[in-house]
């Protein structure tokens, strides 16, 4: 029942083992990390395309999306709200953190770039399946697999180097707290909705073990339970994003907590301009904290679930 697990969480310890001290290097992979999700959403999209019925797959698709994010919103912004009234956290009013972008605009064209990727993916799926037949729905699917088990090498590999000691992690309790808040929360809402978009138990625990890193969930639930619930996955995680950066300056003044924890993974890179811009310098530690912590958590929480069906 765990060989699946083993088989895709082998490569992503593996990574981690290597370590990386060139920062030439550290450059490169995480830019073969970009080109690598690129790659597979390209390859999701063109398998979805291969759908039977494609228009009411995408409509089922986006109803599923909305209703898992939706849940999973209500929990996040219920749970997170009770502890940013117990935590002492407040935002300031520092200066911008040095050398840090804060361009929300730059962050958002970021996140609906991959969202044309998978659309330009399921427009060549459209285009060339006529001539190609199955054959190209075929190679897409083994070609994203083998490009997931390189991807997950060098997303290991980043975390391993990512300059985020352990001991910095554990002794940031608000961090540490945020992190544990939000995957508790969306673990139960992954309960609530499971029967409400016909997933067992463990399938609804996977799909919001996600955590907002859209990319990753999507590569990996869409492996598993196909192209469809992936892009289920990756459109639920992707609106978090998006909606992260819209929240986060109307709110971080007030429920500080709240704020840092709702944009999930992406508190440590996409949302962090926004954090740092709208709550100062003080925000900044936690959130990346809060981010890794939950980075760390998603890939083998997300195989492991999957690893449970029968």
């Amino acid at each position: 029942m765990l060989s699946g697990l083993l088989i895709v969480l082998l490569p992503l310890v593996v990574g981690y083992l290597i370590r990386v001290r060139s920062h030439h290097l550290q450059q490169l992979i995480n830019r073969a990390v970009s080109g690598s999700v690129y790659l597979i959403l390209l390859f999701m999209g063109i398998s979805l395309a291969g759908l039977e019925n494609l228009a009411s797959q995408l409509s089922r698709l986006g109803g599923n999306a909305l209703l898992l994010f939706s849940i999973t919103t209500v929990f996040n912004l219920g749970a997170l709200w009770w502890l940013s009234r117990r935590v002492a956290l407040k935002a300031g009013n520092s200066p911008v953190v040095k050398n840090a972008p804060t361009s929300k605009l730059a962050a958002m064209q970021g996140s609906l770039l991959l969202l044309a990727v998978v659309a330009g993916g399921v427009i060549t799926g459209l285009l060339l399946g006529p001539f190609l037949g199955e054959a190209l729905f075929t190679t897409a699917d083994l070609m994203a697999e083998w490009v997931l088990y390189a991807l997950l090498v060098l997303i290991g590999c980043q975390l391993r180097n990512s300059g985020m000691p352990l001991k910095q992690i554990l002794l940031n309790r608000l961090g540490l707290a945020i992190a544990v808040t939000l995957a508790v929360s969306s673990l139960l809402a992954g309960l609530a909705a499971a029967p409400l978009l016909s997933l067992s138990w463990n399938e609804g625990l996977a799909m919001a073990s996600g955590f907002g890193w859209y990319s990753l969930s999507a590569i990996l639930i869409g492996d598993q339970l196909g192209p469809l619930m992936g892009g289920v996955a990756f459109f639920n995680d992707l609106t978090r994003e998006l909606l992260a950066f819209i929240l986060i300056p109307l709110v971080i003044h007030r429920h500080t907590a709240l704020a840092i924890g709702y944009g999930g993974a992406t508190s440590m890179d996409f949302t962090l301009p926004v954090i740092q811009q709208h709550g100062g310098v003080a925000c900044v530690p936690i959130a990346v904290v809060s981010g890794f912590i939950l980075s760390l958590l998603s890939p083998p929480l997300i195989l492991f679930f999957l690893s449970l069906s029968a």
